[in-house]
């Protein structure tokens, strides 16, 4: 049993401990932070000397240390030599960040940059990993980012929300261009020119793609293409060659589409990707799976003219989603839309000339041929290929990486944020996690502390929904109480179009504050952000319904709802009671 002892850390003492990152038992990596201190002047990162097992801790969060106080004892692992001090105090020295400058010149002070090549790695160039990348480099550190594709942007702006969101878009012009022929306006049957429908799509990505480019090389990030692997906790090879050393890195792999096993290689089973490239528009077309990804590309391409089918194992489509939500979207869709099969499962899927033959096992059975079957039955997180083993990382049952709310990792110089660190699969949520983790890399007392994370489905009809919902709330048992408002009574609704929609807001029945909501309707996507805010803000009630709302818009339903619960709402007949609180401020 070795003394872990604390190493010349320069002109310090007495140095409050503001971390223990290690307890007995744990076992630990060569250079692994096992502490973290702060003074006036810096954050410093305390590395193990060398890898085995923690026997016992010595300090706890708010003691004082100097050099050579006893941090612990360690069972050195079979074969592993201990650093010398001065190794381990130059360790110290590459993981100082000086807090003297302001915040956004923050530096890593490094002492040989032959052994600390970067002062962050960054795998993967999605939402998460390049706001982290471009967050870190705002801070002052010197940032590589490793992508393994040509461009930055990840699946997202690549491959996933952007180029849907251009198709969407097109797609919701064209529904809402036939549905003025009611009102006194119509069209002609419109020609659809597939070739210029994608390079819209690709000129699209490819503007922000361009973007992306030129901030990373503004801020001096180095861009790196090739497949991360880590060499070490401390270093990591691209495409197995060469070695990047650095003092922090942020994993930001993403995730990709479950493949289904039983579906033959075709060129018409198709992916979320493979649909966004347009292969053509087919007369008949499967969508496996009812999830958000799946039932946006159903809106797609029943706009574009295909039948679309749905075939969805739950007994309903959009899992966890507002059941009210849902029930107007499904019958809005129901013009558009072909057959929809619930509890039902692909039992086989044979390739043939005239095209991709489904056994459905419903009920009763069913047997279709399609020209295009889109699979899309969700995604999994990339960490297989990444050798985490070597950094001393391990992946849930899910495939997950298990952080704590700094998105640091079991090696605590190594962060991981979006797809890969857990549900929600969200770009904005990667994003925000990313921000976090480069500002702790850079030596700030970041936390991810949101209270919620807003979800849409850009369907059409659009459904945003965020915070607690019904149904959560019922299994959990938690009492809330709701106010839904009819898009039926909302003139700017009407005017538009859509008079099926909803507003729907959920309040702790004590307290009358906000706890969630969802919205179904045109631009519900850009309205949930006020009941994010909301939320996050603690407000009530009677906050939200005397904001003042402008008028006539979608956004006043918010308000109308949040009146409609107070009693007091004046758009709806009335309902016979108030709940006391009129005039309350």
């Amino acid at each position: 049993m070795t003394d872990i002892r604390l190493p010349d850390i320069g002109d310090f003492t007495d140095v409050p401990v503001i971390e223990v990152l290690i307890k007995p038992g744990d076992d630990v990596l060569l250079d692994q932070p096992i502490l973290t201190l702060e003074s006036d002047k810096a954050t410093l990162e305390v590395p193990s000397p060398q890898a085995g097992r923690i026997e016992t801790v010595a300090v706890a969060v708010g003691d004082r240390v100097s050099i050579g106080s006893l941090i612990g004892t360690i069972l050195p692992a079979p074969g592993a030599a201990p650093e010398t001090v001065p190794q381990a105090a130059a360790e110290l020295q590459r993981s100082r960040v000086t807090k003297e400058a302001p915040v956004s010149q923050a530096m890593l002070v490094v002492k040989d940059a032959a052994e600390v090549d970067f002062d962050v790695a960054v795998i993967g160039g999605g939402p998460g990993g390049y706001s982290a990348a471009f967050r870190a480099a705002d801070l002052g550190l010197r940032v590589v980012l490793i992508e393994k594709d040509e461009t930055l942007g990840g699946v997202c702006l690549n491959v996933g929300c952007i180029p849907s969101k251009a198709l969407l878009h097109v797609a919701a012009l064209k529904l809402e261009m036939e549905g003025l022929a009611e009102h006194g306006l119509a069209f002609s049957e419109p020609a659809i020119g597939l070739g210029r429908l994608r390079s819209f799509k690709n000129a699209t990505v490819s503007r922000l793609t361009t973007g992306l480019a030129q901030m990373a090389s503004k801020r001096s990030v180095e861009v790196v293409r090739g497949t991360a692997t880590f060499a070490s906790s401390r270093s990591l090879t691209v495409d197995g060659t060469g070695l990047i050393s650095f003092a922090h890195c942020i994993i930001a792999a993403g995730s990709s589409p479950v493949r289904l096993p039983f579906l033959p290689e075709d060129p018409r089973i198709i992916d979320s990707t493979g649909a966004l490239e347009l292969p053509l528009i087919p007369k008949r077309m499967l969508v496996i799976g009812g999830g958000i990804i799946g039932l946006e590309m159903a809106t797609v391409y029943s706009a574009l003219g295909a039948t679309v089918d749905v075939v969805e194992r739950l007994d309903g489509l959009l899992a966890g989603i507002d059941r009210d939500a849902v029930a107007i979207w499904r019958k809005e869709n129901a013009k558009r839309l072909g057959d929809i099969f619930l509890g039902a499962s692909v039992e086989k899927a044979t390739a043939g000339p005239e095209g991709i033959t489904v056994s459905i096992g419903s009920s009763p059975p069913v047997e279709r041929t399609y020209d295009l079957v889109l699979q899309s039955a969700g995604r999994r997180p990339n960490g297989a290929s990444l050798g985490l083993e070597a950094a001393g990382i391990a992946v849930d049952s899910s495939g997950f990486i298990t952080v704590d709310n700094q998105m640091r990792t079991r090696a605590k110089n190594i962060f991981a944020i979006g797809d890969i660190a857990g549900d929600p699969m969200l770009a904005h949520k990667a994003a925000h996690e990313g921000h976090v983790a480069a500002e702790v890399a850079a030596g700030m007392k970041s936390h991810f502390d949101a209270k919620v994370i807003p979800s849409v489905a850009y369907t059409n009809p659009e459904i945003a929904w965020v915070g607690v919902t019904e149904d959560a709330a019922k299994i959990s048992g938690r009492k809330v109480k709701t106010a839904k408002f009819p898009w039926a009574a909302s003139g700017r609704a009407i005017a538009n179009g859509a008079a099926y929609g909803m507003t729907k807001l959920i309040f702790d029945p004590d307290t009358h504050r906000l706890v969630g909501g969802v919205i179904v309707g045109p631009n519900a996507g850009d309205m949930i952000g006020e009941i994010c805010l909301a939320i996050e803000m603690g407000a009530d009630a009677v906050d939200i319904g005397r904001t003042i709302h402008p008028h006539p818009t979608l956004g006043e339903t918010i308000g109308m709802a949040a009146e409609l619960f107070e009693g007091v709402c004046t758009d709806l007949p009335p309902s016979g009671h108030s709940s006391g609180r009129v005039g309350a401020s």
